[in-house]
């Protein structure tokens, strides 16, 4: 995500590694890229004389499917709604201690609508973003907000689609006119062969060198998570992020406990900590991401709160869809998802 902070995450990583033998405690956080204020971390080690290490994520899959397979030892998860539910259903999950987090009361009560644990019982939310397109305007010209983009053959093999079948099988599903939650396997057939013509104008399925392949004009056209464009926008005047009109996917990552994590009492801390108004605030500012955090949004700056990629239009919300858990359905996105990485 030149403000590309692959950098700076490795760097907290890093000194977290390093120096965790002095530390009393050391917190072992999986997170997406990109996704917390290193500043912030900075604060919260210096005021709970601890470590943060920071490993990372580029899938909810790959997050499950490492944790699946018996990946122990982190006290601190971020997950999307819809994964939270697997993996409360799987047994994988603490209960929130509430009396450890006074702070769930600035949770924006709007947010909890859009999850499935609405009650917090095993996940707290943190985020809530869109999956959305960005492109070079020095080499891209009179682009429209759909999706039908994808399908410009001048794109040239300058193009990135999500390596993440739930969001690129929805972006086609949406400009179908169809549910990215979609059951019906003749609409799942149709946003197989639109994402195959897709194909032929990008140069890969991809979910973390987008940001700075964007950055530095190597690919014109990305599909990307708001929050991630709207850093490079910020330090790339040549960028512009569109919001599609068909509408996009909503999703709301949340901080969850892994059932005996090693420090579920530092956990719960950092998560209090992350709710706070002002550690909140800064925190959204820093990675461009909408906290659901009805304290902290009163101390965002406005030219925060006006950008169509943290706040999108009422019209194109009202066409959006959170990602939901398919039970046994989701296997017939894993066979259009293979058919699509086969095809030629």
């Amino acid at each position: 995500m030149s403000r590309l902070r692959v950098l700076l995450a490795a760097a907290v990583t890093f000194c977290g590694t390093a120096v965790s033998t002095f530390a009393a405690e050391t917190l072992h956080v999986y997170n997406w890229a990109d996704y917390v204020s290193p500043d912030l971390v900075t604060r919260f080690e210096k005021e709970n004389d601890c470590k943060v290490v920071i490993d990372t994520f580029d899938s909810n899959e790959t997050m499950f499917a490492k944790i699946k397979a018996g990946g122990t030892g982190y006290d601190l998860i971020f997950p999307t709604s819809y994964m939270v539910k697997v993996m409360e259903q799987e047994g994988m999950l603490a209960d929130i201690d509430k009396a450890q987090v006074p702070n769930l009361k600035n949770v924006d009560p709007e947010a909890l609508t859009k999850v499935y644990d609405t009650k917090m019982a095993h996940s707290v939310p943190y985020t809530m973003g869109y999956a959305v397109f960005a492109y070079r305007k020095d080499k891209l010209k009179n682009v429209d907000s759909t999706w039908a983009v994808f399908a410009r053959t001048d794109l040239k093999k300058r193009a990135t689609l999500f390596d993440d079948m739930r969001e690129t099988i929805g972006a086609a599903l949406k400009q179908l006119g169809y549910s990215l939650n979609t059951r019906d396997e003749k609409q799942l057939a149709e946003a197989r062969d639109l994402v195959i013509q897709w194909k032929k104008n990008i140069a890969k399925f991809d979910n973390e060198g987008y940001k700075a392949g964007l950055d530095s004009g190597e690919f014109i056209l990305v599909q990307g998570y708001s929050g991630d464009l709207f850093q490079v926008a910020q330090e790339n005047e040549k960028v512009a992020i569109a919001i599609p009109k068909e509408g996009v996917s909503i999703g709301c990552d949340q901080m969850v406990i892994p059932k005996n994590a090693p420090q579920a009492k530092l956990a719960h801390k950092f998560i209090n900590f992350l709710l706070d108004a002002d550690v909140s605030a800064e925190n959204m500012e820093w990675m461009g991401y909408l906290c659901p955090n009805k304290e902290g949004l009163k101390k965002v700056s406005e030219d925060f709160l006006k950008n169509p990629a943290v706040n999108i239009p009422d019209a194109i919300k009202a066409k959006s869809e959170v990602l939901e858990e398919l039970g046994p359905d989701l296997a017939k996105y894993t066979k259009v998802w293979d058919e699509i990485k086969a095809a030629k």
